[in-house]
């Protein structure tokens, strides 16, 4: 299974595509991504959005490999300077004195180096085929109260829990998603979701994936050891 992800990083005054190795951490990407946005590391918000815009997770542990957040392909790393008078930031996207240049929409439509030719071509959004949005949820054969192993990328990290729920939800227009309680706190909500509550558990304790990154077994609780750096 391949490492590297292509993602667009987005800031105030850029926007590109990149790639990156799951296994550097969010340290070291931000490090990368000073030289990318002009953002100083010590300024840098870190968000994760789909392809709708939804934010999906906050990369807040520096320590953590990009892998711990389940970046995949074609997600966009927002970049947000949080003390942008430090830095040069939002100079360079001042267009109160710019001439402004204007594209009617039936030009904008003939282009084909545009956001909306990109997402023509890959079928996205408003342009997925009608069977993906209004075909029925698949049915998953993942019990309520099962024990189970989520799929981890980081080696030797077995992620473990109970299965709290099973079915469609709000903060995605498609498919099934399983919330699951970690036996530790290494998730991201509390079973909630955009004010949306799915299960109820401590906070840091819930997550939720894709069914074919659940494994459901004998998985007993056990301890997790986190190396020096992290604390």
């Amino acid at each position: 299974m391949s490492t590297i992800v292509n993602v667009f990083v987005e800031s105030p005054d850029t926007r590109s595509e990149r790639r990156f190795d799951l296994h550097i951490t969010v340290e070291q990407l931000k490090a990368k991504l000073e030289l990318i946005t002009g953002i100083p590391v010590q300024n840098q918000k870190i968000v994760v959005e789909n392809n709708d815009g939804q934010t999906i997770a906050q990369l807040t542990d520096d320590s953590k490999q990009l892998g711990y957040y389940s970046l995949s392909n074609l997600q966009t790393l927002k970049v947000i300077d949080t003390n942008p008078s430090t830095s040069f930031t939002g100079q360079l996207s001042d267009t109160s004195n710019v001439e402004k240049f204007e594209l009617s929409e039936e030009a904008y439509a003939k282009r084909t180096d545009t956001v909306l030719a990109y997402k023509q071509q890959h079928k996205m959004g408003r342009f997925a085929p009608p069977s993906e949005s209004s075909s029925p949820a698949p049915q998953v054969n993942i019990p309520i109260g099962a024990r189970c192993e989520v799929e981890s990328t980081e080696e030797g990290l077995h992620k473990r829990g109970t299965v709290r729920f099973v079915g469609p939800t709000k903060f995605a227009k498609t498919g099934v998603w399983v919330g699951v309680e970690y036996d530790e706190p290494i998730g991201r909500n509390d079973g909630s979701v955009q004010g949306e509550r799915y299960f109820a558990c401590r906070p840091n304790y819930g997550v939720f994936v894709r069914p074919d990154r659940v494994k459901i077994g004998d998985f007993p609780a056990e301890e997790i050891d986190f190396d020096d750096e992290e604390i």
